[in-house]
């Protein structure tokens, strides 16, 4: 069966709602999606590409149109409590350094769990440290030790190669899914990486 990559940043209210979709999908198909954290920023820095509300902002229309189809996204899938962060855009470096950190320590599913909370329903300034780890300890994590790596020199080499190589396979925004080497970009294409899955599965 092929491999089955969800490439995210904590930036991205659309990562939040695949994040809230994946495990449907995993149970349905019997997958277990690999979370592989890049940086956003870095990945439109390399790409040219700019964030929706500047590259999209000023054509009549289709902002108020996306918002139609993140809602109708929300209320397919009950993303009930869904906020959009008070503090947008939030600088995303030290979480999703954190996020390399805690895949290496082996707790990356119970931190996206965490900081995706924070981010997208509690409206939290998630580029403060203090907050980061305040939302941390009360998740259960250890704040204090997640900073502490996140200045880690093998910590944020590793989010730069991850955000590079994901790049260099043709990632240009979050999410972005991989089967095997089919890629897929966007939470609307979630029902595309599904099928890709059966079918790999013969």
């Amino acid at each position: 069966m092929a491999r089955v990559e969800h490439h995210f940043d904590f930036g991205s209210p659309n990562s939040y709602m695949a994040w809230k979709v994946i495990p449907e999908i995993e149970a349905r198909t019997g997958v277990t999606f690999e979370n592989v954290p890049v940086l956003l920023g870095g990945i439109f820095k390399l790409t040219g590409n700019q964030p929706p509300m500047i590259a999209f902002g000023n054509i009549r229309n289709k902002p108020q149109y996306d918002q139609i189809e993140m809602q109708r996204f929300i209320r397919k899938h009950g993303l009930t409590k869904f906020k959009f962060n008070a503090h947008f855009p939030v600088n995303t470096v030290q979480i999703m350094r954190g996020a390399v950190a805690a895949k290496m320590d082996g707790v990356l599913p119970k931190y996206m769990d965490i900081v995706f909370r924070a981010m997208w329903e509690d409206s939290l300034k998630m580029d403060d440290a203090e907050v980061v780890r305040a939302a941390l300890d009360a998740g259960g994590l250890d704040g204090a030790r997640i900073l502490a790596r996140i200045q880690e020199q093998d910590v944020k080499d590793k989010l730069l190669a991850d955000t590079t190589a994901s790049v260099e396979r043709g990632s240009f925004g979050a999410p972005t899914f991989y089967v095997g080497d089919e890629i897929f970009f966007g939470k609307d294409r979630l029902r595309d990486v599904e099928e890709e899955i059966v079918r790999t599965k013969g």
